[in-house]
């Protein structure tokens, strides 16, 4: 079952949600938004890469983006969202673009969308232009949102990314 606006509110206001920092006005009918940090990660020059080779830190450069950044048509960037989820080992998450950067071509995660249960970090984010204007990225810009659905039974992600970072 998809939670809904005011089941979302009770499970904050129980601390059984918790993002860090909060604003009741990201909360929608039945999503959370979650906005960019100030930080993008942006791939080195093309090169060839083995399943050995795949550690994003290492083909990527970490770049601030205070002043934004003007993301070209058919490139790809890691960003990282403001927002610290916690979430209770009952419940997960769905990453969705938004669609308002959607209809210009806008992906804010291109593979990776799903938040397992009991969660509690900021999420990275494969944003990828493929549209054919560039697209100015600023931080704070509400660039996606977050669905939460219940599980049956329980489960808490302990996984390589428990603790992620750009």
């Amino acid at each position: 079952m998809i939670l809904a606006k005011p089941e979302i509110l009770n499970q904050i206001r129980n601390g059984r949600i918790r993002i860090e920092p909060y604003d009741e006005n990201a909360i929608g009918p039945a999503s959370i938004d979650l906005t960019l940090d100030d930080k993008l990660r942006i791939f080195n020059t093309s090169q060839h890469i083995t399943q050995a080779d795949i550690d994003y830190r290492t083909l990527t450069n970490l770049v601030d983006i205070s002043d934004g950044y003007l993301l070209k048509p058919g490139e790809l960037v890691l960003g990282i969202t403001r927002e610290r989820l916690t979430l209770p080992e009952d419940l997960c998450g769905w990453l969705n673009s938004r669609s308002r950067f959607a209809r210009i071509g806008l992906m804010s995660h291109i593979a990776a969308p799903f938040l397992a249960p009991g969660i509690s970090n900021k999420q990275i984010l494969e944003i990828y232009n493929a549209g054919r204007n560039k697209i100015r990225l600023t931080p704070g810009m509400k660039i996606c949102h977050v669905v939460l659905q219940e599980c049956r039974g329980t489960a808490k992600y302990t996984g390589a990314w428990k603790d992620q970072e750009l």
